[in-house]
């Protein structure tokens, strides 16, 4: 398995949570922390429980909107209007 071994607790923690988002696409997460999707397979298996890792392949596996390529959308994310910009993932600060 070839997961980065520099990443803390928190990026993992993050990394988890952007891999279960619908929207939220392999490619960004390979552009914020730089992990390949089969990067972010083999965290989650190690990470999750194994009744939990099934669950999450089962859900993402083929679907379109964790591809950029495969989307039939290009703009349209969702943003809360009480968010600041964001920059590398953190709110910025007011």
């Amino acid at each position: 398995m070839t997961v980065k071994k520099e990443l803390t607790d928190v990026d993992k923690d993050r990394i988890i949570e952007m891999a279960w988002e619908d929207r939220t696409t392999f490619d960004a997460i390979l552009m914020q922390f730089g992990l390949k999707e089969q990067e972010v397979i083999d965290l989650m298996r190690i990470e999750m429980k194994p009744s939990s890792f099934r669950m999450w392949r089962e859900r993402v596996q083929g679907r379109k909107t964790k591809h950029e390529k495969l989307r039939n959308f290009r703009e349209g994310r969702f943003k809360c209007t009480m968010q600041r910009q964001i920059n590398n993932n953190k709110i910025s600060k007011r």
